[in-house]
């Protein structure tokens, strides 16, 4: 696990040697800044509580988009610039490598979001704000973001470029967002299917809310877990090559 620290260090560094890290976190809290002024706090009266899950809402969409811009240098960049053969070639293994970029990469997004607090906090001025609403929400964001980190990582892996990085990763996961939309068209059992792996529509609305369901926790920790997985397995595939 040493290794895996150690990897993670170097890896969030770099987020912040380079203006890739900051760009994504500027872009991130900018929109998300405008889309809470203009959706969330606009628009008439609006109970608090009302403000805080649209807040949530949009969030979330900007956090999903944010993590596959943010996994996408994680091996693809090592594998264009050739360093990957000598990353793979080292006494490291294989899941340590995955698992220490995913962690700085998870960790930054941690630091973006952390920095948005600022603004459900706004509606203190007019309004109450519930601390369960909040953790919740959060806790949401990470779930969600970490799980979209995961499949970028995925995407990441399998690509021969960023730019490939983030088409593959793009298409993953807004196949897994339609997948809410199938369950509408579709009849049972087959919408059930679609209901359960649906991304967003069906898993962070509760978080949106305020409310934290275990099964969702679950949902959005086994897709991490699936995605990293099958990363560690094509490194694996390709040591041997």
């Amino acid at each position: 696990m040493n290794a895996t620290f150690l990897i993670a260090r170097r890896e969030l560094g770099s987020y912040f040697r380079t203006l890739t890290g900051y760009i994504i976190a500027a872009i991130l809290l900018l929109v998300d800044g405008l889309l809470f002024n203009i959706f969330a706090l606009g628009g008439g009266e609006k109970l608090s509580a009302e403000v805080i899950g649209q807040f949530f809402f949009y969030t979330s969409g900007l956090t999903v988009i944010a993590s596959i811009f943010l996994s996408m240098r994680l091996l693809a960049e090592e594998r264009q610039t050739g360093t990957l053969v000598l990353l793979t070639s080292s006494p490291v293994h294989d899941v340590e490598i995955v698992l220490g970029k995913f962690l700085s990469a998870l960790f930054f997004l941690a630091l973006v979001l952390a920095a948005s607090v600022y603004m459900p906090l706004l509606v203190l001025v007019n309004g109450k704000v519930s601390a369960g609403h909040l953790l919740a929400g959060y806790l949401g964001l990470l779930l969600i973001g970490g799980a979209s980190l995961a499949i970028g990582t995925f995407g990441s892996a399998i690509a021969r470029t960023q730019v490939l990085a983030v088409i593959f990763s793009a298409s993953i996961t807004l196949a897994m967002v339609v997948c809410w939309m199938l369950s509408k068209v579709t009849e049972r059992p087959l919408s059930d299917v679609f209901v359960a792996l649906a991304f967003h529509g069906k898993h962070f609305p509760p978080f949106q809310s305020g409310t934290v369901h275990l099964r969702d926790v679950i949902y959005y920790l086994m897709v991490t877990y699936v995605a990293l997985f099958s990363a560690t397995r094509v490194l694996e595939s390709r040591r041997w090559k």
